[in-house]
C-alpha cells in the first residue's frame, strides 16, 4: 500500500478511539464534606495539614500524609452505585476503603468533636462541586466504642436523615433532621450518593452529647472547627481534587485521581444490626449545635449558587466533548475520501 494510502487509513482508524476518548474524558467532579457536624477530614484540614494541633489529627497525618488533608473534599468511591456497604470493609468506613485516607480510620476517643443535642438540627455539607443526589446520615448505636475500629454494625441500620437534592446556601447543602437521643461520644456517618453518576462521598463526624470523657476517663478532646472559605481557597492550591466546575481537561483533578481502590474481602452483611434509630427526646433548634467556623464571614448567596445546585453544573461540557469528537471523525473521513479520489484519478489516466 502506498504511503499516502497508509496515512489516510491510519487517520481514519485513529479517529474512532480518539472520538471515544473525547466522549469519556469529562471527569466526575462533585466533591465536598460535612461541616456541621464537622467531619474528621475537615477538622484536620482546618487545623493545617503541615502542623495539626490535636493529637488525633497529628496521628492521622502521620498515617496518611499531608496530601490526604489538602484533598479533604475527595473521600469518594467513583463507582459506588449505591453499594457502599458491599464494597467498603469493616474498619474502613471513614476512609471509604481508600488507603490514601487510612488515617481517618484510626480508632481513638480524642478526635476533635462537635457538640450535639437530640432533636431537630440543621446540617451543612460543603459542596465544592455540587451535583444532584441524596444524602443519608446514620448515627452510631448506644453501644458504640470509639476506641475500636468502626464497623457497619456499629451504626443504626436505617438513616435518621435521608434527603434528595437539598437546597444550597452560600456553597453548603443545607437540610434539617431529627437526631435520636444519645449520650456521650458518638459518630455521624454520611453517604452522599450522586444521582447523575455512580460516584459517592463519605464522612465521619465525631460528636458529643452532653459530657465527653474521651471514652475512658481521659481529658476531653478539642472542639472541631469547620474550615472557612478563605482557608478552603488557600488550601486549594495544594489540592489534587476539583474545587470548582464540573469537569475539565486536568487529569490531576478527575475522578480517577482520587477514587478509592476496589476493596477486597468486604463483609456484605456486616451492618445487620438492631432496628431503627430511637425517637428524639426533645426538639431543640439553636441549642449550641453549630460548629465554630474560623476565618472570614460568609459570602452572600447568589443566583449562580442556586443555579449550580439545581442543575448540577455546566451542561455544555459533554456537548463540547461530543462536538469535538464528531469534528475529528468527520475530518479524518474526509481526508481518507479525498485521498482515495485522487488516487483513483491518477490510476485512470
Amino acid at each position: 500500500m502506498p504511503a499516502r494510502h497508509k496515512l489516510a487509513a491510519i487517520a481514519a482508524v485513529g479517529a474512532a478511539p480518539l472520538a471515544l476518548t473525547a466522549l469519556s474524558a469529562t471527569p466526575a467532579a462533585a466533591h465536598g464534606s460535612m461541616t456541621d457536624p464537622v467531619s474528621r477530614v475537615s477538622a484536620c484540614f482546618q487545623e493545617g495539614p503541615e502542623s495539626p494541633r490535636s493529637t488525633a489529627c497529628k496521628a492521622a497525618v502521620a498515617a496518611s500524609g499531608t496530601q490526604a488533608f489538602y484533598d479533604w473534599n475527595g473521600v469518594n468511591i467513583a463507582n459506588a452505585a449505591g453499594k457502599s456497604k458491599q464494597i467498603i470493609p469493616d474498619g474502613k468506613l471513614c476512609s471509604a476503603g481508600n488507603d490514601k485516607y487510612k488515617g481517618l480510620d484510626l480508632p481513638r476517643a480524642d478526635w476533635p468533636s462537635s457538640k450535639l443535642s437530640s432533636g431537630k438540627h440543621t446540617f451543612h455539607y460543603k459542596g465544592t462541586a455540587p451535583h444532584r443526589g441524596s444524602f443519608e446520615l446514620y448515627v452510631t448505636k448506644a453501644s458504640y466504642d470509639p476506641t475500636k475500629p468502626l464497623k457497619w454494625s456499629d451504626r443504626e441500620k436505617k438513616p435518621f436523615v435521608k434527603v434528595t437534592d437539598p437546597k444550597m446556601v452560600n456553597g453548603d447543602y443545607v437540610f434539617d433532621g431529627k437526631i435520636p437521643a444519645r449520650s456521650g461520644r458518638h459518630l455521624i456517618y454520611s453517604i452522599w450518593q450522586r444521582s447523575d453518576s455512580p460516584e459517592a462521598f463519605y464522612t465521619c463526624s465525631d460528636v458529643v452529647f452532653g459530657k465527653d470523657t474521651g471514652g475512658s476517663g481521659a481529658a476531653p478532646a478539642p472542639a472541631a472547627s469547620a474550615p472557612s472559605d478563605e482557608e478552603i481557597a488557600a488550601g486549594a492550591e495544594k489540592s489534587t481534587v476539583e474545587h470548582h466546575g464540573h469537569g475539565d481537561s486536568d487529569t490531576r483533578t478527575g475522578a480517577k485521581a482520587t477514587e478509592a481502590a476496589p476493596a477486597a474481602g468486604a463483609d456484605t452483611d456486616a451492618g445487620a444490626g438492631a432496628g431503627e434509630a430511637s425517637e428524639a427526646a426533645a426538639a431543640s433548634a439553636g441549642s449550641g449545635n453549630e460548629p465554630e467556623v474560623n476565618g472570614g464571614a460568609e459570602k452572600p448567596a447568589t443566583a449562580a449558587d442556586a443555579d449550580l445546585a439545581e442543575t448540577g453544573g455546566d451542561s455544555t461540557t459533554p456537548y463540547i466533548a461530543i462536538g469535538g469528537a464528531a469534528a475529528l471523525a468527520v475530518g479524518a473521513a474526509a481526508m481518507f475520501a479525498t485521498t482515495r479520489r485522487r488516487a483513483a484519478g491518477r490510476h485512470g489516466r
